[in-house]
């Protein structure tokens, strides 16, 4: 049985819109049916009216970003502004105090063009059902905690490797301070960057020595034909330093000069900034002239292997590849491979004077030793022996070459092997190195310069297998002009020359004397130590070798008078490293 519904009269209102404001005042005579406590809500007709009900509506999400909430006017809610529960006898009335939550059911946001601005970050995209929605971000909170993991145990590992790295390359001094040196100054490297001093063109004051020519098949070597780099021990190589020349004494007793030095020195005090390990330096103030010079046994006599890289090399002296037997065994490559690139032919270019260290009849290796002299001020001159290793002839003219070699040890210690991309990533092979041994390149660049090579070789040589430090194969060479090389590598010639001018005219304030200046061991800084006159005569770092260990006979050694370090130390060092 079906209830019936009776509407009941509905009075009329003379004076204006809606019900009445009293049934009776206006029709007393009429008796009205309508249903008492009816929710009755007022609008306003500015206000916008929705729909009543919304049967379409989803409640997977019942507060989307993009819409207002529901403490808001216009806000959609999830409960009906009219709570009726149909009786076929009785209408159960919703509460009258739910009528400040009401709601417009109609809460849809204004359409937006499609390709308007900022479409591509306010595209409405269709929701997911909400488990789907869970899982979803489920998967993205347990993404983001893996990468915060793998972060943080990458950010440890760098952490860990700069520092034993730090530990492992400038752990110790180069040269023990004494307890009765006296430290005059130190100088921070961030001041060596400002300097900048400009020098005229040097003048030739004597060429000695021969040069071989430069043979031109090493350019084509690949990986694919590499050739095995040769030993060279009849060769003489001579690391002589400033004050015991005999040319630079000759030139000094003539006055040609203020301030004296060796092409290496000067290489030394020019890329100081770029340096990690520490290094010293002996200047000695005599009357008015002043001399840099080395220790015997100096690490400047060695090359550095790994300085500027970040990953740590080990620690123990013995290892193969520990710093110190990286640096022997990178002199040992380098002095044969300047001599294997040559056409060992006897066709030699012959200067002016022999070789000044070499004794008659010793097979010495292709050398040649420019005496340069540079204008540093009105009355101060500097002269330096630079050095070039082979000649070659372009247009009728010989240029002179320097020649150095780049030694791969461990492919996992730089990270790219140059079997596999020498040939075909150059650059990538060059740019790596250039981050792991920035101070060795800028120095060999330096001396290219110093000695106005118009062109430097530079030659990749690499362990025939990675734990035999003994052979080794020639894998490429690449030739660079000094000059372009060093605007690649941001070396600034006109801030060198103001380095090595700040040192000097420091120098040249001091009392009459021996100094060291020593490159700290744990800082970027080098300091000034006055030392006592005698210092540095007998301090040989190396122990000597057995006889049955050494390469060069006694009889070949420095004997009395002559110049010390004209005999093949690095040849003996390597071998000590391999016993």
């Amino acid at each position: 049985m079906v209830g019936v519904f009776e509407v009941g009269a509905v009075p009329f209102n003379p004076d204006g819109w809606g019900p009445p404001d009293s049934i009776t005042a206006t029709a007393p005579s009429t008796t009205t049916t309508l249903p008492l406590h009816v929710p009755f809500a007022p609008f306003s007709r500015s206000e916008k009216l929705g729909r009543i009900a919304d049967f379409t509506r989803s409640f997977a999400n019942a507060n989307p970003s993009n819409r207002p909430s529901s403490g808001k006017p216009g806000a959609a809610s999830s409960e009906s502004p009219f709570d009726f529960s149909l009786d076929l006898d009785t209408f159960p009335l919703a509460n009258p105090d739910d009528d400040s939550s009401f709601r417009l059911v109609d809460a849809k946001p204004p359409t937006r063009p499609k390709f308007g601005p900022k479409w591509r970050f306010n595209q409405h995209r269709p929701q997911l059902p909400q488990r789907r929605d869970e899982e979803v971000e489920a998967r993205k909170r347990e993404a983001e905690k893996e990468r915060a993991r793998r972060d943080r145990l990458y950010n440890l590992n760098r952490s860990n490797q700069n520092q034993q790295r730090r530990e492992a390359a400038i752990f110790k001094s180069s040269v023990d301070i004494q307890p009765e040196w006296n430290m005059l100054d130190q100088i921070p490297f961030s001041t060596f960057s400002k300097l900048s001093f400009s020098v005229p063109e040097p003048e030739d004051l004597l060429l000695c020595g021969a040069l071989e020519y430069y043979d031109r098949s090493f350019d084509r070597i690949t990986p694919k034909n590499e050739r095995r780099l040769e030993r060279f021990k009849n060769r003489n190589f001579f690391k002589v330093t400033t004050t015991d020349d005999p040319v630079i004494r000759r030139l000094a007793n003539e006055d040609k000069a203020t301030v004296f030095a060796t092409d290496t020195i000067l290489a030394t005090l020019m890329c100081a900034p770029r340096s990690v390990y520490s290094w010293d330096i002996v200047i000695q103030r005599v009357g008015n002239k002043l001399f840099f010079d080395k220790r015997d046994g100096s690490q400047l006599d060695l090359l550095s292997v790994h300085e500027t890289s970040q990953e740590p090399l080990p620690e123990a002296k013995d290892d193969i590849n520990s710093a110190y037997s990286l640096s022997v065994e990178a002199a040992y490559i380098n002095q044969n491979f300047s001599q294997q690139v040559l056409v060992r032919d006897g066709n030699k270019v012959s200067f002016d004077e022999p070789n000044p260290f070499a004794n008659e009849g010793d097979e010495v290796a292709s050398v040649a030793y420019r005496y340069r002299r540079w204008k540093l001020d009105n009355d101060m001159y500097l002269i330096a022996r630079c050095e070039a290793q082979s000649v070659v002839e372009v247009n009728n003219q010989k240029s002179f070459l320097t020649l150095n070699a780049l030694n791969e040890f461990d492919p996992k210690y730089s990270g790219v092997d140059w079997r596999q991309k020498l040939e075909t990533q150059r650059g990538a092979v060059l740019a790596t190195e250039l981050k792991n041994n920035a101070n060795k390149l800028a120095k060999w660049t330096a001396q290219s310069i110093l000695a106005s090579a118009d062109l430097m070789k530079l030659g990749y040589v690499s362990r025939v297998h990675p734990r035999d430090h003994f052979n080794h194969v020639i894998l490429g060479v690449v030739g660079y002009k000094p000059r372009d090389f060093a605007a690649q590598i941001n070396l600034n010639t006109a801030n060198m020359w103001g380095i090595v001018k700040s040192i000097v005219d420091l120098c040249m304030k001091l009392n009459e004397g021996k100094y060291v200046l020593v490159k700290d061991p744990s800082k970027p800084q080098v300091r000034i130590y006055e030392v006592p006159a005698d210092a540095f005569e007998n301090d040989y770092v190396e122990e000597p070798l057995p006889e049955e260990e050494q390469v060069q006979p006694p009889a070949e050694d420095t004997e009395a008078g002559e110049p010390n370090g004209t005999t093949n130390d690095v040849e003996a060092k390597e071998t000590e490293t391999q016993t």
